[in-house]
């Protein structure tokens, strides 16, 4: 039969029909999975725990785009089951993991995946592997008698910080979709169940080598990190000491992850080590918080009383976390001066990426010799004003070269002291003026790195009580909304002008726990 005959006998009158494509599920992934290779002693195998009745909240088709879910032409019924953990996906190869982890600074001997299953990896199209774990998916044996359960609160605020923090450009783990059922949870009170899909290149921690260090499992220790180079880092296995390349590499990921925390003004909260990403990502979204009114101590989570994860102490915990990193490595990289040398990447790449930063949030392309000056006298004025730290930036960008009354008035206006924001404006300017600075470009490249919209505790409350249905049937419209606005945030989006606002005063008695 020629080419043409059979083409009319596919597709034409004949008897012989094509076969229409399979509805697209978690089932028609390209599964790949490496982390179940592992030995068993990595972690366990078994499978969610079935919801009642779930329905589907939300799902990111930025996320979906990357793994090559075509949501378009998705069976919906089977593709939320999928995300519930009501259904296995073919090919997929549920396990939750073990690791250990310093809390507060103070070693926990085993964690691990305590309410969250790794589903295993899906090839992308553009030949890159992502994890899937499904968060709130039931009881492990890590769940040290907790119930393994995540609420719609917590559940909604990772979801949107996930894409949230991929909008403004900051690694992180992604959040594909979000699935609530009406199952009881308890927790100070009782709430309703959901489960946030979550993706990443990996999901290891920290934690995970910690936990083989101290259990003196060094064979164990030196697989784990074998597998992390041959399919993180691959580019370390031709150094020297494929182990210190990747501390060091570890480090300066890091790194620039906690210059650009610092540069939006996030709190992470719980930076534990087990929440410290081998990637570099920003993971385990708990009590977080971006600051509004700027306070340089700001802690987020009213758990932690003695304020060790506060906004400016971020940096010198995750140095201390490296630190714990490093020697869990020791059995390995088999010499301490050496291991220290590896730590100091992020040292160095700490500070030539909060350089690079705050020029570039200041609209500076040269670097002048009292800049750092000039950027210290800023952060002391705008802690002593408590000035909202997302709209300062952002209206920065309209101060004009030559000082006008009527561009002033908007960046004036929001500090007490104006004599002392008037001072530093008069020097920044004629900081401008020294590299010949013009107004519409700087705009342009300050608007690029200083985001107009950020997710604000109070948006995010007031999409959780239209979740929870708190003024009447749930509504998860404000969700979706404030998830769109999010993943595009330097952009103007005129028609979205209410979540650029200052935050009300009520968003002032909003208070996060290690529970959130």
């Amino acid at each position: 039969m020629n080419d043409a005959l059979l083409s009319n006998v596919l597709v034409g009158q004949g008897s012989i029909a094509a076969a229409p494509p399979p509805a697209v599920s978690l089932d028609t992934l390209n599964w790949t999975n490496q982390y179940s290779c592992l030995p068993a002693g990595f972690y366990t195998r078994l499978g969610p725990q079935a919801l009642s009745a779930p329905y589907l909240i939300d799902i990111s088709d930025d996320a979906a785009g990357l793994i090559g879910l075509d949501l378009a032409h998705a069976d919906r019924d089977l593709l939320r089951d999928q995300l519930a953990g009501n259904r296995a996906a073919q090919g997929s190869q549920p396990l939750a993991t073990v690791y250990a982890g310093h809390q507060f600074g103070v070693y926990v001997q085993q964690l691990g995946d305590g309410r969250a299953l790794l589903l295993g990896g899906v090839r992308a199209p553009d030949g890159s592997i992502w994890e899937l774990q499904l968060k709130g998916s039931g009881k492990t044996p890590y769940s040290r008698m907790a119930d393994g359960r995540a609420v719609l609160r917590s559940s909604v605020r990772e979801f949107l910080c996930s894409e949230a923090m991929a909008g403004l450009g900051i690694p992180t783990t992604r959040a594909l979709a979000i699935v609530g059922a009406d199952d009881p949870v308890l927790r100070e009170t009782v709430e309703t169940a959901a489960v946030v899909t979550r993706m990443a290149p990996s999901f290891v921690r920290f934690g995970h080598f910690e936990f083989f260090y101290w259990r003196q499992q060094h064979e164990r220790l030196r697989q784990l990190a074998d597998y992390v180079i041959d399919s993180l880092y691959p580019a370390c296995r031709e150094q020297a000491n494929p182990y210190l390349a990747m501390l060091a590499e570890v480090a300066r990921r890091t790194a620039v992850l906690i210059a650009q925390w610092q540069g939006v003004g996030f709190c992470h909260g719980v930076m534990n080590t087990d929440n410290m990403s081998i990637l570099g990502l920003t993971i385990d979204y708990g009590p977080f918080g971006f600051v509004d009114a700027f306070d340089a101590g700001h802690v987020c989570n009213h758990s932690d009383d003695q304020g060790r994860y506060a906004y400016n102490q971020q940096p010198q915990v995750a140095y201390w976390n490296l630190h714990c990193l490093g020697q869990a490595l020791m059995p390995l990289t088999n010499d301490v001066e050496q291991t220290r040398a590896a730590l100091q990447a992020f040292e160095v790449e700490f500070a030539r990426a909060m350089d690079h930063l705050f020029h570039a949030k200041l609209g500076l392309v040269t670097r002048l010799q009292d800049d750092d000056t000039l950027i210290e006298r800023l952060i002391g004025i705008l802690h002593a004003g408590r000035v909202d730290w997302t709209v300062f930036w952002r209206r920065l960008g309209g101060l004009t070269v030559n000082a006008a009354v009527e561009n002033d008035a908007v960046l004036r206006d929001l500090f007490i002291d104006r004599a002392a924001f008037d001072a530093w404006a008069t020097d920044y300017r004629a900081r401008l003026r020294a590299e010949n600075s013009t107004d519409a470009e700087r705009r342009a490249l300050m608007n690029r790195v200083n985001p107009k919209f950020m997710l604000r505790n109070h948006l995010a409350e007031v999409a959780i009580r239209a979740a929870r249905g708190e003024d009447g049937a749930p509504d998860f419209d404000e969700l979706r909304r404030l998830r769109q606005v999010l993943q595009r945030p330097y952009d103007e989006q005129c028609d979205a002008e209410r979540y650029a606002q200052l935050p009300p005063e009520w968003a002032a008695s909003l208070h996060l726990s290690c529970s959130s």
